[in-house]
């Protein structure tokens, strides 16, 4: 079966039909050129260690060449992909706005909750790796039916390929210089689904790629606290080592010092470079959907996160992205949120864990406790 612009015009209005806000339809390979560039740069990025301790990017198959590098490693059958993207953007404030004494940031992403509040007036947690792909299955049953020769996989940032390349030549939008895909409507607060299929593409049928609008602008790399974005002029890449939703989310142990203070408040995840990118100023509010936003998690008190027991974590971030970072880590980035803070009334609870069996933990707030203890403000 080989799909006509009519069938990929089908496509996208299904995706969108099951809840997603943009979505395109690309052949596997691409240009001949453009496809070995790209790999060679993904495999230049792991060479040069910017992948950090995600060794799941570094999956490498029996001849040694990274499964991302081509989908066709891991999946012979593969000729096309459709990327599906789900705009994130909440009515609240930005990591970058005014904040009350105290508090810590978390992704805006991570905010998703499910609809109807809970007994103690908080929505339930919602990973959007679970929403994105229930809907990119409800798109996966419609292509079944229409093509019941096909073949399929669903992924959410799960599968072995390079979702960006793959969305950037669907025209779900550019690769920016802070790295995301920007939409010059949507702005840059978008989830990505993807569906791989054995459904080859007319060459004249594929999505037409966004034009890359970033032009001379560098407000994300000029904002980033620890230098984690290429400079202009070099290829568009993250040093994951020191971006901070790695070092927060990602980085086990402790994080290096000279990047604790460059982190701020902090504590899970980062939205500065998309907070300060020109295109998501008029970036329109998700409205409904299913990925409300919990408003505990806009914006959220220290002291309420260092309170949190493991019971109380877990049942507040079950089945919520927060779960993958775990209580200890979280705890972690709170503590250096803290030395960050210049709030003295931090200290107590800081000594408390400098004191503990958590080594990790207890280097961090030992580290924070300093940094109050040297304040001018104190």
């Amino acid at each position: 079966m080989v799909l006509s612009v009519t069938d990929r015009k089908w496509i996208e209005q299904r995706a969108c039909a099951a809840g997603f806000d943009l979505a395109g339809v690309v052949t596997v390979s691409g240009a001949a050129a453009e496809h070995a560039a790209s790999e060679q740069r993904f495999a230049d990025w792991i060479a040069a260690g910017h992948a950090g301790e995600m060794e799941y990017l570094k999956r490498a198959d029996a001849d040694g060449q990274l499964v991302r590098g081509d989908l066709r490693r891991s999946m012979p059958w593969a000729q096309s992909v459709i990327v599906c993207a789900v705009n994130y953007n909440a009515d609240a404030p930005r990591s970058i706005e005014p904040a009350p004494s105290g508090a810590g940031w978390i992704a805006r992403y991570a905010w998703s909750g499910k609809t109807g509040e809970a007994a103690n007036g908080s929505y339930p947690g919602s990973d959007y790796h679970d929403v994105l792909l229930d809907q990119l299955r409800a798109v996966e049953a419609e292509l079944r039916e229409r093509y019941p020769q096909c073949e399929t996989r669903c992924y959410v940032d799960t599968g072995p390929l390079l979702e960006r390349d793959y969305a950037a030549r669907a025209g779900v939008g550019w690769i920016g210089r802070n790295t995301c895909i920007i939409h010059q409507q949507q702005g840059s607060w978008l989830l990505l689904g993807v569906i791989v299929t054995s459904l080859a593409l007319e060459a004249s049928a594929a999505s037409v790629p966004a034009a890359d609008r970033c032009g001379s602008c560098t407000r994300c790399i000029d904002a980033c606290p620890t230098d984690a974005l290429a400079p202009i002029g070099g290829t568009r890449q993250m040093d994951a080592t020191r971006c901070i939703a790695y070092l927060t989310i990602e980085k086990k142990g402790s994080i290096p010092e000279e990047l604790r203070a460059p982190m701020g408040r902090q504590v899970f995840g980062c939205d500065i470079c998309q907070d300060v990118c020109p295109w998501n100023r008029r970036a329109p509010v998700s409205v409904g959907g299913a990925l409300p936003a919990r408003r505990e998690l806009v914006n959220p008190a220290l002291d309420w996160l260092a309170a949190l027991d493991g019971p109380a974590f877990n049942r507040l971030f079950r089945q919520s992205p927060l779960e993958r970072t775990r209580r200890k880590r979280l705890l972690r980035n709170v503590a250096i949120a803290m030395g960050n803070s210049g709030e003295q009334r931090f200290l107590a609870q800081l000594d408390v864990w400098a004191a503990g069996d958590d080594p990790v933990l207890a280097e961090s707030a030992s580290w924070a406790a300093t940094q109050l203890r040297l304040s001018p403000d104190k």
